[in-house]
């Protein structure tokens, strides 16, 4: 039997029970990656920040690209950040679903992307089901909102301050509230 392995499993949005006879590869990143992150939000400038996440998710951000900290990610991993980004204070990617962030987005500060969830029924309640979010180029994520599990944020799209987005928000869009509704166009 030629069974996938469980990241591929997990960015294929299948159920993961902590009983997956491969559960301990994800605890290894888990911890790989907190241990880096109290190097990250303890680093002196921007620069220390960019190496220390590019440690983190296994590539090279672009000098372009800049972050603050305090930054909270529980993996990783799967997070894929573009050019001219720029992410403020205190934001939290749980990103075991996978995170993309294109080129030239802002995202304010307590953002949350939360890619990771878990079944309704009880029996499977700890186990984990992940969804992909994408967020496209010059999207502007305003403080403290959430993008749910699922989400593609569309080219120019703005999501207002302190919304929880649970559907795609469409290009040239402007959304806001809880859950968050279309509230104009850009264009």
């Amino acid at each position: 039997m030629n069974q996938r392995d469980i990241f591929d499993r997990l960015k294929a949005g299948e159920l993961i029970r902590l009983t997956d006879p491969e559960f301990s590869k994800i605890d290894e990143v888990v911890v790989r990656t907190l241990r880096l992150s109290v190097q990250l939000n303890t680093a002196g400038d921007i620069r220390q920040i960019r190496n220390i996440l590019s440690d983190i998710i296994g590539y090279e951000i672009d000098a372009s690209t800049t972050v603050f900290a305090p930054f909270y990610t529980n993996f990783g991993k799967f997070i894929n950040i573009g050019k001219r980004v720029f992410i403020n204070h205190a934001c939290s990617f749980l990103d075991m679903g996978g995170i993309t962030i294109a080129d030239d987005v802002l995202i304010g500060p307590r953002v949350n992307l939360v890619t990771e969830n878990h079944p309704a029924d009880p029996i499977d309640r700890r186990a984990l089901i992940t969804k992909q979010i994408v967020i496209k180029e010059n999207a502007w994520i305003g403080a403290n909102a959430t993008i749910l599990p699922g989400v593609t944020i569309g080219l120019n799209a703005i999501v207002a301050a302190g919304a929880v987005v649970s559907k795609d928000v469409p290009d040239n869009a402007i959304v806001g509230g809880v859950p968050a509704k279309f509230i104009k166009s850009i264009i």
